[in-house]
């Protein structure tokens, strides 16, 4: 006689609660998750690295108004929570322009001009942290202001800028949490469903689940400090001879 749906019920019930990560798909899911949230984050920093390098490149620029916009866009960013910039873009901007865009493509954009935003005050930082006499010494030899920035400034403070843009990059993976916002279905939204659904089987399943999500992001997180923290040591050493 097959078993009825309480006594298969009591059977889930009686197992761990760590099992309903691995009950069906729920681990491939999950993992599913967890690759859009950082592909999110990482489409965000290919975009918005090369523009903040740009933009931090224009605010070292003796143009007081040029620098006055790019100081107003970087507090725009500090300023406003991440949270109300992703519903800006994904509420607001759309219906008044008359688009459909989806939500996805909504983070990368948000994500990637927050990362433009921060990363142009890391380089405006390295760059004018390069000694005056080597930017003189490049004067001396007839440089204009692209080849000073170009074969002077950039290759001295490169070191300094790489530590600054791994934290970051860690700081946006773990800002994709907010993502389940936007109806993007990545990790934290995925957990949640596999939560919903096995709230009567396993009504542990939230210490589990959420246990796990924070053991993907730290496992990709983590290493990322690591490297910046390496980074940040090795600059301090060559810097100090």
């Amino acid at each position: 006689m097959a078993p009825s749906a309480i006594d298969q019920a009591l059977i889930l019930a009686a197992q761990p609660g760590w099992t309903v990560i691995f009950t069906g798909d729920n681990f491939t899911r999950l993992l599913g998750g967890l690759w859009t949230s950082v592909s999110v984050a990482g489409l965000a920093l290919i975009f918005g690295i090369p523009l903040g390098v740009v933009l931090g490149a224009l605010r070292i620029m003796h143009n007081p108004i040029l620098r006055a916009v790019l100081r107003l866009y970087l507090e725009f960013f500090r300023i406003i929570p991440t949270l109300v910039i992703l519903f800006l873009f994904y509420y607001i901007l759309p219906r008044e322009m008359g688009v459909q865009v989806d939500g996805e493509t909504i983070a990368v954009v948000a994500f990637g001009l927050w990362v433009a935003a921060e990363i142009s005050d890391v380089v405006r930082g390295a760059l004018i942290s390069v000694p005056k006499h080597q930017v003189d010494a490049g004067k001396a030899l007839g440089m204009n202001g692209l080849q000073l920035l170009w074969y002077v400034r950039l290759p001295q403070s490169v070191n300094l800028m790489i530590p600054a843009t791994i934290n970051l990059a860690a700081r946006v993976i773990m800002t994709t949490s907010l993502l389940l916002l936007i109806s993007v279905i990545d990790v934290i939204t995925v957990g949640q469903q596999i939560m919903e659904a096995n709230r009567m089987s396993h009504p542990d399943s939230a210490f589990w689940v959420y246990g796990f999500v924070f053991l993907l992001y730290f496992i990709v997180c983590w290493p990322l400090a690591r490297i910046a923290q390496a980074l940040e040591k090795r600059a301090k050493e060559r810097n100090n001879g």
